[in-house]
Parts: structure tokens; C-alpha cells; sequence
């Protein structure tokens, strides 16, 4: 420390240094598969980036503790740190910005580093990775990163641009380009333009035609993000030892980490852009390698990733239904390979990297308290984690503003693409294009809202009135099943048609219920909140057992649990586990 504290009176350019930054050691990297991915990903930022931040592009800011501040010019400059709790979420990178605001110097040291713990659990990582994003869109929206832009010269300009927000824009864009190119081979499929060009293609032999209507992403682009890691171990270890360390951590699924983490990024970057007001989530920073519970890791990534993973699969299924593909199944495959993974990646890996993640024992246990969680009635003082009316107040809770209603409610726009698209495709209507069968969709939806709440109707009410209820209900349901089957004998509707009915209602009734959810208020004052309460409840019932029926599936077999502990995890902590399911017996709480 007497070595480095002399840096303040050396020369390191124009202006004497004002904080002292230094390189981290990060010393739980043997823990788990995470772990490592984890200490690897920070070892090449606080080493090579570090390295490159501070000299010579000179845009090196302040991002965590290690550094050394010069106390009295931070004081009589307006402190260390900005004086707010609720614009400022990554408070030690506006450090850094006033530091530089106010004409200091920021350096890098090698010979001197600090040992740091970094996050071992999926969750931890999670929440960190979200805070860390969110409070990067919360720097797009400052004041600080426009004066910053204003004052460097053009490549200092584009150097902090690429190193800060323009890391997590690019995360953003890059997700938002595969549902663009997803959504573009929807609408070619549901419309017939991309059929009709294709055999235009082939009549004419137009191959660059037809080569740009099959385009292929043969590589999840979010994979790109280990690159920095890959270029580190170069540096650290040598080319052969880094082409050993990557191939080991391709067999433990580093790929589908970093997908996922791409997820992880962009939803809370561009959620903080939409709505702001980022949060601070305390991730504990412990030495947690714990079973997490199933309706715990519903709850914190059911609208970051299950729901946009289920997106990207109906979209894949759509596309599979009514895509022309002259190239048969192999085309298929290699055009949508990469977001399958992406929505894979997204829908599995919390369960992926759970231990005991398919641990039978565990299963059971976690499919009880995700059910007693899904049907717990909130209520006041009830939290998010013992009910799941909490929790949906909760996630609805940064919707606040005019605008951000209004930009929830476009967005939301999307999900009436598929209804509109495949009430044209059924053999029913045959080559019937007049907008009167898109109306005629709405009235069998509205019918089957109406007998969705018949169902679901339940009241404090006399035992008579109940068996009136249930003898309604009754009736209801026969009479629906014999329309439908007598549609089917009659008429030209067929079983198929009832599936891509499925496949056009499912995304539309969520359309409606995401709009209704940002205009929550409106919704209370009309009336309609238990209403839209419970369908709302309804799909996430269906998604959390779609998620589940895999999973469960996986712990009937034994060598899966066994085979994802020694995947996962170090050998040590491995037969630990192996011990303690041993001493836990049929008990699914003993044990990790």
C-alpha cells in the first residue's frame, strides 16, 4: 500500500491522479461451474479491460472497491458519491464520472490486487447482473454520461460509449434483432409473400433471391460475450492452455450461462429505459450452493425470461406450421437452430444449474410449494414470496407513468399478429379473405373468455345457490364439448384447426391481459380487475407446468441428477451432495 499511495505524487499525464485503481483477485472460482464463469467473466474485465480502459484509451471510470480515492480532492469537489438513492443505482461508476467531470485522473496497477468473492449461485448472479443493467439504463437516462459525451474528444467519446452503456445497448439490440427476424419470417409464412417469392425465386433460378429469404443464424450471437474471457486466458495463460479451458467450460454449458445472461441484461436495461426507477437488489454475496426452490425461480425470471422464451417458441412453431420450406427439415433446422437455443437456454438453465435440480425428492417438494404459492389469496402485509397475487402486484409495480402505460400497450400489439395471421389458414373458412372472419374470431373468443369465467365464478354465496353454480358450470362445459364436436362432424372445421385456434387465442388473450395489466387502475375502476386477476393466474399456471412437466420428467431417472452434479460442480462439493441426499432419506428438506 506505501507503494501504491506514492502514485498520487507521480506523474500519469496532464493531471495527477485522483483514484488509484487496482486489479481484483476473485477467489471462488472452484465452487461451481458458475462460479468459474462468474470469476473468469470479472478476472478478464479487472485485468485485460481494466488494463485497456485506463491507458491508453483513458476512459477508465471506478467499479467496485478496490480502488483508492484521493480523499480531499473527492471532498471539496462534492463528494465521493452522488447524493441520491433513487436515480443512482451503480453508485461507484458515478464516482468515477464526477472524478472525471471534475478533471481527475483515473489510473490502473498491476502489481498490486485484492482478493474478492464473487457470486456462486445462478440467482445471485442474476440479481447482480440486474442491477448492474438496470443502473446502466439509469446512466442513460443522467445527466452525467450527456456531459461526459459532450466534453471528450470524438474517441474518447466512442471508447467510454463502448466500454458503459453502449455494451448493454448492443446486449438489447442483439435480442431484439432475433425477435425482429422472427416476427419478419412470421409474417412472411402467415401471409403467403414468402411462399410466392420463394417459387418466384425458384422459376426464375434467382439464387441470391432465394439465399436471402433462407438466411441462417447458425451461432446464438450471445455467445459472443465470452469472447472477452477467451482473449484473457490468451493473455493469462497462454494460447493452449485457454483453448483447454474453453472446451472445458463448452462441456459445462458456458454457452447456455451466457445466453441466458444475455436475457438477464437486456430486460433490465431496456425495462429501466422504458419505465426507469431501477432497484436495488441485494444479492448477499454469500457462499450460497443451495437447491432453489421451483416457484423461487419462477418468480425471478418468469417475465425476464419464461415469458419471452415462450414468445420465441411460439414463433419458431408458427413459422414451422405455415413456413414454406422448399429445403425440408434440415432447412429448418439450420435456420432456427441459435433461437431455440436462445429460448431453451432462457425457459431451462435456473433449473439447468440448480443442485439438485433434478433430485426426485426435491421435485415433489418443489411442485407442492409452487402450487401453494399459485393459489395463496394475497392480501395486506402478504409478500410476493408466499403468494402469487403479491407477487404480481409487485411485478406491475414500475409500470407508474402516462408514457410507460402507453409504450406497454404497443408493445403488447404484437401478440394480435398470430390471430389475425392464422384465422386465414384454417380450412374452415377456406379462401375467404373478408375482414368478416377476423371479427367472427373474436365473437369464439369472447365466447370463450365468458365461459372461462363461468368456470372460474366462486362467491361466499348459500350451499343452494352453489349447487346451481356447479350444475351451470356443468352444463356449460357439456354443451361447449358437444358444439365443438358437431362443428367438427358438420361442418369443414377439423382437428387442426382446433390446435391452430389454440395457437392464434393463447397469444392474443395475453396481448389483452399485458395491456389490461399496464392500465391497472382504469381495470379497478371499471370493474375487471378479478377478472383480468385471475386469467392472469390462469397462464401462469400453464406456463409454470410447461416448464415443469421436462423437469420432472428428467428426476424419474437417477444417473440425470447425478450426471448434473459432477457437470456442475466441483468434486469435492459433488460428494457432498452425493452424501447428503444419502442422510437425508425420504426427507425432501434435509440435506442441500
Amino acid at each position: 500500500m506505501r507503494n501504491l499511495l506514492e502514485e498520487f505524487d507521480q506523474d500519469h499525464g496532464i493531471r495527477p491522479a485522483t483514484i488509484l485503481g487496482v486489479r481484483e483477485h476473485v477467489f471462488t472460482g472452484s465452487v461451481s461451474s458458475l462460479a468459474s464463469f462468474m470469476s473468469n467473466q470479472e478476472t478478464s474485465f479487472v485485468t485485460l479491460g481494466q488494463r485497456v480502459l485506463a491507458n491508453p484509451l483513458k476512459v477508465r471510470m471506478h467499479y467496485g472497491h478496490p480502488d483508492v480515492f484521493d480523499r480531499v480532492f473527492h471532498i471539496t469537489r462534492g463528494g465521493i458519491s452522488k447524493a441520491s438513492r433513487v436515480i443512482n443505482i451503480s453508485e461507484d461508476i458515478f464516482s468515477g464520472f464526477n472524478s472525471t467531470l471534475r478533471q481527475g485522473n483515473v489510473t490502473h496497477h498491476e502489481y498490486i490486487q485484492v482478493g474478492k468473492g464473487r457470486d456462486v449461485g445462478l440467482n445471485q448472479i442474476s440479481l447482480f447482473e440486474g442491477k448492474v443493467s438496470g443502473g446502466n439504463g439509469e446512466q442513460v437516462l443522467s445527466r452525467d454520461v450527456y456531459r461526459l459525451g459532450q466534453l471528450f474528444d470524438f474517441f474518447r467519446m466512442m471508447s467510454f460509449y463502448f466500454t458503459t452503456v453502449g455494451y448493454y445497448f448492443c446486449m438489447m439490440l442483439t435480442v431484439l434483432t432475433v425477435y425482429i427476424f422472427l416476427y419478419g419470417k412470421a409474417y412472411l409464412a402467415l401471409s403467403g409473400v414468402g411462399e410466392a417469392v420463394e417459387i418466384r425465386a425458384l422459376i426464375t433460378k434467382n439464387n441470391a433471391l432465394s439465399a436471402a429469404l433462407n438466411t441462417q443464424f447458425l451461432l446464438q450471437i450471445g455467445i459472443f460475450t465470452a469472447v472477452p474471457m477467451v482473449l484473457g486466458f490468451i493473455l493469462e495463460l497462454g494460447f493452449l492452455r485457454a483453448v483447454v479451458n474453453f472446451i472445458t467450460m463448452q462441456f459445462q454449458l458456458c454457452s447456455v450461462f451466457f445466453t441466458f445472461s444475455l436475457g438477464t441484461k437486456s430486460h433490465y436495461f431496456g425495462r429501466t429505459i422504458l419505465h426507469g426507477g431501477a432497484r436495488y437488489q441485494a444479492t448477499g454475496r454469500g457462499f450460497v450452493v443451495r437447491h432453489i426452490r421451483f416457484s423461487e425461480n419462477y418468480r425471478l425470471y418468469s417475465r425476464s425470461h419464461f415469458v419471452k422464451g415462450l414468445e420465441v417458441v411460439l414463433l419458431l412453431v408458427v413459422y414451422l406450421a405455415y413456413g414454406y420450406n422448399d429445403g425440408g427439415t434440415l432447412s429448418y433446422i439450420l435456420l432456427t437452430v441459435s433461437s431455440w437455443f436462445m429460448a431453451l437456454s432462457w425457459l431451462f438453465a435456473p433449473y439447468l444449474f440448480n443442485p439438485s435440480g433434478f433430485e426426485w425428492q426435491k421435485t415433489v417438494e418443489d411442485f407442492r410449494d409452487w402450487t401453494n404459492w399459485l393459489f395463496y389469496r394475497g392480501g395486506i402485509g402478504v409478500k410476493g414470496q408466499e403468494s402469487w397475487e403479491a407477487w404480481w402486484d409487485e411485478e406491475l409495480a414500475h409500470i407508474r407513468t402516462l408514457s410507460g402505460r402507453i409504450m406497454e400497450t404497443i408493445l403488447s400489439l404484437r401478440f394480435f399478429i398470430f390471430q389475425y395471421g392464422v384465422v386465414y389458414k384454417l380450412h374452415i373458412q377456406g379462401s375467404d379473405t373478408s375482414l368478416s372472419v377476423y371479427g367472427f374470431s373474436w365473437i369464439v373468443l369472447a365466447v370463450l373468455i365468458i365461459l372461462f369465467k363461468v368456470f372460474t365464478f366462486s362467491q361466499k354465496v348459500s350451499v343452494n345457490f352453489q349447487l346451481l353454480l356447479r350444475f351451470i358450470q356443468g352444463v356449460s362445459f357439456m354443451l361447449a364439448l358437444a358444439g365443438l364436436v358437431i362443428a367438427v362432424a358438420l361442418t369443414d372445421l377439423s382437428v387442426s384447426d382446433v390446435f391452430a385456434s389454440i395457437l392464434a387465442f393463447i397469444p392474443t388473450i395475453w396481448g389483452i391481459l399485458s395491456i389490461a395489466s399496464a392500465w391497472k387502475p382504469v381495470m379497478k375502476r371499471m370493474g375487471l380487475w378479478k377478472s383480468i386477476r385471475s386469467i392472469g393466474r390462469l397462464y401462469d399456471a400453464g406456463m409454470g407446468m410447461l416448464i415443469f412437466i421436462p423437469i420432472a420428467f428428467l428426476s424419474w431417472f437417477p444417473f440425470v441428477s447425478t450426471f448434473q452434479t459432477r457437470l456442475m460442480f466441483n468434486q469435492a462439493f459433488s460428494r457432498g451432495l452425493e452424501i447428503s441426499l444419502i442422510l437425508a432419506g425420504n426427507n425432501p428438506n434435509s440435506g442441500i
